[in-house]
């Protein structure tokens, strides 16, 4: 490697871990709990239940102590099948404590993802929400798999099955004592497992470890440093499931950093507005459509949402016209895009939240690198030059399940993105290799195309694909949800998009109008279904 091509992989400063004492996450989360145990750290907003961090360090030992007795280890797995509530969170806090690696998996899983997913974790406990037990127990038959099932609430059923108890039953068989969690090698032991979006393919088992996740904490506090006139205790949303990765890792973050997390069960719109004003929330991560909401729908002026100060956008692009509108709209002084992926834990790009660039995810965080290389060559690539990138660092995971060597030899994570970084060192993200669209040789960003269109007032949603075409390689092709109660016709948003873009990124495919947008839980687009809805149809383009 050249000394030019040194200059170029960019670095994000010390590393906050460096600081860290702990010899786990469960240890580094029970220090917390210790410090401020009266403080409120979960909300139930349908319910009103509430748990202290005191609260929280009692059950979640007793669900450590709980796994110990059946004769869980380290180097076993256990997994959470579960919608969002509080003894999800319990489950697994204390499956983090007795340092067991805790997959979260996908309740809503048809039967093929969900033998897919069981076959990846292989849990010797599950930890199930009771409106999904039935489904679980008859898959771990089917695959003749043997686990003791933990449901998370009452099952009328329950008692009919073997190997079935209830997590205040798991909780009543151990001491009330504290359990105290042991050190691990925090650089290699796996905390949690969290599936890939599975946008291209089957889900991959991506394995986060103790490390990853302190890293992120450490991120939280020194960022926290920053900020003036905040609450005491901030209150955060947590809005996404809790087995996506994002809110996964935000919501040990958020209990690692004093926070009370109000835990929506579903989103539901007036349920999250209503939370918001009900409980002052300060803060949430939230993937672009929430925001989207947030800017274009009437709904949101009767509700007073003026304690927000930060909002996390990530997981999908977010274009400055739709932060700008948020910003004005509610009055939020800080919105911070960021990039990452579940390989990287959590955003391994963000801004500052202040004044961002239109398109731009921020800087490289502390502690990590990340240089942009020639796809084809491995060339690494200096400012304003598209091509894929690579990061390598503690919020790197450590593989996947089954897949430990997926990091190249000099330990860098290849993405598959495709971006570039300016003068500033400022990080622009155009699209993934795989779904740049291919005309006439030149290649076309998806997401640029899409964030165009949202801009078109009658248009409430949009996705773009590229559908082959023997002449010239790929056809733009583009779905639109219209704005409620709008007419929009094909050829108004071909036309709009042709006054802001050059030729080659026309919409040459045409426009479809569907009533939505399949995406992911993390908002991504699962452009693999609008495909499928393109070649199963014999209409014209």
């Amino acid at each position: 490697m050249t000394q030019e091509d040194e200059q170029y992989i960019l670095y994000g400063g010390p590393d906050p871990t460096e600081m860290l004492q702990d010899g786990s996450l469960g240890e580094m989360m029970v220090n917390e709990f210790r410090a401020k145990p009266q403080n409120i750290a979960l909300i139930d907003p349908v319910t009103e239940a509430q748990l202290t961090y005191q609260q929280m360090y009692d059950q979640s030992s007793k669900v450590a102590a709980g796994l110990v007795r059946l004769g869980v280890r380290k180097t076993d797995r256990v997994a959470i099948i579960s919608d969002n509530c509080l003894e999800f969170c319990v489950a697994k806090v204390g499956s983090i404590l007795a340092a067991i690696p805790v997959a979260l998996l996908n309740p809503a899983y048809v039967e093929a993802e969900l033998e897919h997913a069981i076959n990846l974790s292989k849990p010797k406990v599950v930890f199930v929400s009771p409106n999904v037990l039935e489904k679980i127990v008859m898959t771990f038959r089917r695959l003749k798999l043997t686990a003791k099932m933990v449901t998370l609430g009452d099952h009328p059923k329950a008692a009919s099955f073997p190997d079935v108890i209830t997590l205040a039953q798991l909780m009543s068989e151990v001491p009330t004592a504290h359990f105290i969690p042991d050190k691990v090698d925090t650089f290699s032991h796996v905390a949690i497992i969290v599936l890939s979006s599975g946008t291209t393919g089957l889900p991959k088992g991506v394995e986060l470890t103790h490390l990853n996740i302190m890293t992120t904490v450490a991120h939280s506090k020194e960022t926290r440093k920053l900020l003036e006139d905040i609450p005491d205790q901030l209150m955060a949303l947590a809005v996404t499931p809790l087995f996506h990765a994002m809110a996964a890792v935000s919501m040990i973050n958020m209990l690692t950093n004093d926070c009370c997390c109000v835990v929506m069960t579903k989103f539901h719109i007036h349920l999250f507005l209503n939370s918001i004003q009900k409980y002052k929330v300060n803060l949430m991560t939230v993937p672009p459509p929430v925001l989207v909401f947030l800017a274009k729908h009437p709904i949101v002026d009767n509700y007073d949402l003026s304690s927000l100060m930060t909002v996390i956008c990530g997981a999908a692009p977010l274009s400055k016209e739709i932060e700008d509108r948020v910003r004005d709209r509610i009055g939020i002084a800080f919105i911070r895009q960021g990039y990452g992926m579940s390989e990287t834990t959590l955003g391994v790009l963000m801004q500052s939240g202040f004044e961002n660039k239109a398109g731009c995810v921020g800087q490289i965080r502390m502690g990590q690198r990340v240089k942009v290389i020639d796809p084809e060559t491995g060339k690494i690539l200096g400012p304003n030059q598209r091509g894929e990138l690579c990061f390598k660092g503690s919020l790197i995971m450590r593989g996947y399940v089954g897949e430990p060597n997926v990091l190249d030899e000099d330990g860098w994570l290849h993405t598959g993105d495709v971006g570039y970084f300016d003068e500033e060192h400022d990080f622009f993200i155009v699209d993934r290799l795989k779904e740049l669209i291919k005309y006439k040789g030149f290649q076309v960003p998806p997401a640029e195309l899409e964030a165009i269109l949202l801009k078109h007032p009658k248009v409430q949603d949009a996705a773009v694909i590229g559908v082959p075409d023997e002449r010239v390689g790929e056809l733009a092709t583009a779905f639109i949800v219209k704005e409620s109660g709008e007419d929009v016709s094909a050829e108004e948003i071909v036309d709009f998009v042709a006054s802001q873009v050059s030729p080659q990124k026309r919409l040459y495919g045409g426009v479809r109008f569907i009533d939505e947008i399949p995406r992911t839980i993390s908002g991504k687009i699962l452009r693999r279904q609008l495909r499928e809805i393109i070649h199963g149809t014999k209409s014209k383009l």
